[in-house]
This record gives structure tokens, C-alpha cells and sequence, in this order.
């Protein structure tokens, strides 16, 4: 524990906490960055007695519709009374002047986010089938809550929401962008010229929804106690959740190994197609032709690792592990291309 932290000044944080929540805190502040986000910046912060979680945007370039801590914790506030898990939520920041940039605070939840295969074999492969069973099924009852009933109808415009994904996809990478990515250009221009209809109901999108997202109990009957990272949750198709679910899974194969999770490689991890027959049944939709689907989430992940990738590149993140990330790109972007053309 520190209390120096890049990006988290610890005297203004609780400056502004005791006028939140007075009485709260009671003694003198330590913190630690947790490990692993590349997005993102997370804290714990702790009196001792007490703990609370901070999250913030990165440090530097940061795109103007990335990052949204308001919404995060608009939205798991909303999801409290519901059957989705999620972390209670403290207070919230719109001033700059605290901290440099919004941030909001939550409780902190005992669990591991199981995000390697080497993890996932400490705790054998039927418990790693029955957590992988478990986040398909808290991903289906996501998908089940009626936006409007838990004050969330606000949440996004579900109409269009398929082509304004590929079109933010699109101002997201030129402003991201370090470097000429033919695959790029030609995936979008494939999307663009091939969004389906909006055939199903809309609902919640988590928008970035994986295994290493879920605060888990592994030896629990119920082992996810909580989803996090909610920043680009929105209103519309929830195949899209299921869809970067599925990219991440192959994520490991695309890099060919190196620093990126490889969850999806250990043993009783199930196979895309066992995941979508259990979403199927867990959220009672019709899942349709994914290919369009599936080349949308390999442009995103795509997208938001070349933003990673560009500010590692100015010297802007904070932790290890942005060295290996530019080199994901390019093969997420052709994996993209042969789903758009069904040769995935």
C-alpha cells in the first residue's frame, strides 16, 4: 500500500469524500492500483477499517466518448435490486478539480477475476465449467432486465444502434490510430454496408462483458459475486455482448500467446458453440447469423487496443503489459474480415 499514487491524490480524495459521506472514513489513507486493467485506472483505498474501490479514467489521451465513470456507476446503481451482481455504489464525481478527471466509488467485493488458464487450473475443470456456465447464465438474466423498470430506458438509443456502433467504431480508431491498418478500413467498409435489421428486443449491453470483468468466488454454488467495468454499457442488441465474449475467448490464439488472457484454453472451459446454446436458453433469444456480430467485436477490441497501444506509445499508461498489446491488432482485424465474410 502507497500513498502516492499516479492519479489518485489521496488528500483531495477524501477532502472531497468526507463531504460525501461524513463520518466514513476514520483514520489515516493508504492505497494500491490494482493489477490488470489496461483501460481504466482502479484503486483500493483503506483506513484500516474500512476499504472502498476508486475508479477513474486513464491517465493522457483519452477519447471523448471513452471512460464514462457517470455511467458506470449510473448503471450499476440501477442493477442493485435486480438479479445481475454488482458492486454497491458509494458516491460520484463529475469535478475535474478533484482528481484530474471524473471518477466515482464503490464498495470493494472479495473475488478473483479469473482471467489466465494457469488460474483456472488451480481450481480443477469442473468448477472452471460450472463459473463459465455461471457467466453465461448472469450475461442471459442481464439480457432479461427490462431497461424501463429499472429507471435505465434513458440508457441509449436503442433504434440504429448496430450502425452507430460501426460508425463510433470508425471515429474511435481515427483518433486512436498510430499506423496504416488496411484491415481496418476494409472491415468497416464490409459493416457499414451490411448491418442486419433489428429483429430482437434491445436491452442492457454491458459492452465488455468477460470472465476477468466478474469478481468470482470459484468454490461458491453462485461463484460470481460481482460484474464490473460497466463504462460502455448502453441501450441495444445484446448479441453484441455474446459476440465479444466469443472474440475475447479466441483472443489468446490471435496473439499467439504472449501477455493476453488465455482463459478460454483451460481444461472444462467451454467451446463457443456450448456458450451460445446456453445463452439461447439462458436469455430466451433467438441468436440468428453471428457473422456480422462477430466482425463488429473484433473491430472493437481492435479499436480499443490501438487506443491502449497509442498511449503506451507516449508514455501515458500506468502498470506492465502494454508492450506486447499493438501487436493484437492486426490479427483481430483479419479474423474480423473472414467472420464478415463467414470464412471464421
Amino acid at each position: 500500500m502507497s500513498t502516492e499514487l499516479p492519479g489518485l491524490d489521496l488528500a483531495a480524495w477524501r477532502r472531497w469524500y468526507d463531504a460525501q459521506r461524513p463520518g466514513e472514513v476514520a483514520g489515516d489513507l493508504t492505497g494500491a492500483l490494482i493489477a490488470g486493467g489496461k483501460s481504466n485506472l482502479t484503486y483500493e483505498v483503506t483506513d484500516g477499517r474500512s476499504w472502498w474501490i476508486v475508479r477513474r479514467p486513464p491517465l493522457g489521451h483519452v477519447q471523448a466518448t471513452a471512460h464514462d465513470m457517470a455511467r458506470e456507476h449510473t448503471v450499476m446503481t440501477a442493477l442493485a435490486d435486480t438479479d445481475v451482481p454488482v458492486p454497491q455504489t458509494y458516491a460520484v464525481c463529475a469535478d475535474d478539480a478533484v482528481l484530474g478527471a471524473p471518477f466515482y466509488v464503490m464498495e470493494r467485493v472479495a473475488g478473483t477475476p479469473y482471467r489466465t488458464a494457469a488460474q483456472l487450473a488451480e481450481i480443477g475443470p469442473q468448477r472452471t465449467a460450472a463459473l463459465a456456465a455461471a457467466m453465461i447464465d448472469v450475461l442471459g438474466r442481464l439480457h432479461r432486465v427490462d431497461p424501463a423498470e429499472v429507471g435505465l430506458d434513458d440508457l441509449g438509443r436503442p433504434t440504429g444502434f448496430l450502425e452507430r456502433q460501426v460508425r463510433r467504431w470508425g471515429r474511435q480508431l481515427a483518433g486512436s490510430r498510430t499506423r496504416d491498418l488496411p484491415d481496418a478500413d476494409a472491415l468497416l467498409a464490409h459493416l457499414a454496408a451490411s448491418v442486419p435489421a433489428e429483429d430482437g428486443a434491445a436491452g442492457i449491453v454491458h459492452g465488455d462483458y468477460r470472465l476477468d470483468n466478474l469478481l468470482v468466488v470459484a468454490e461458491d454454488p453462485q461463484p460470481i459475486r460481482a460484474v464490473v467495468d460497466w463504462e460502455m454499457a448502453t441501450l441495444g442488441d445484446p448479441l453484441t455482448d455474446v459476440a465479444l465474449l466469443l472474440v475475447y475467448d479466441a483472443l489468446g490464439e490471435l496473439a499467439g500467446g504472449g501477455s493476453v488472457a488465455d482463459a478460454s484454453t483451460a481444461p472444462g472451459y467451454p467451446g463457443p458453440e456450448e456458450q451460445l446454446e446456453r445463452y439461447a436458453v439462458a436469455s430466451g433469444r433467438d441468436l440468428g447469423e453471428m457473422g456480422f456480430h462477430l466482425g463488429l467485436a473484433h473491430l472493437k477490441l481492435a479499436v480499443i487496443l490501438e487506443g491502449i497501444h497509442h498511449r503506451h506509445l507516449a508514455g501515458q499508461t500506468v502498470g506492465e503489459g502494454f508492450d506486447t498489446v499493438g501487436a493484437v491488432v492486426e490479427p483481430l482485424l483479419a479474423a474480423g474480415l473472414a467472420a464478415v465474410r463467414g470464412r471464421d
